[in-house]
């Protein structure tokens, strides 16, 4: 989704993809960020915070109108419908973000 945003375009790919981790990680109550994972991706879990905000915040505005075909893509049960996972709510994830 952030392929079709201009503000994304300045993060580096890496720090993209770890925030998305990260991001993942806690939607699913799957743990945090683990010392492994801030050796291997060179981030610690508060590089990532702000961009995981984003990241929360960009799946709940979801404009409709306008470049429609990834979301459409990832709607459908062979990308495991990602486009449709709901967001977290802001609060529940600053707090899980502070904890980790």
């Amino acid at each position: 989704m952030t392929l079709q945003e201009y503000d994304y375009a300045r993060e580096s790919p890496s720090k993209l993809a770890a925030s998305c981790l990260l991001l993942a990680l806690t939607m699913k109550n799957l743990g945090g960020w683990t010392p492994t994972l801030e050796y291997y991706s060179g981030y610690s879990a508060q590089d990532l915070h702000p961009l995981v905000k984003r990241l929360n915040f960009l799946l709940t505005y979801q404009p409709r109108d306008k470049l429609n075909a990834v979301r459409s893509k990832y709607s459908h049960a062979v990308f495991f419908e990602v486009a449709k996972v709901t967001p977290m709510d802001m609060l529940k994830l600053e707090e899980a973000l502070t904890s980790c």
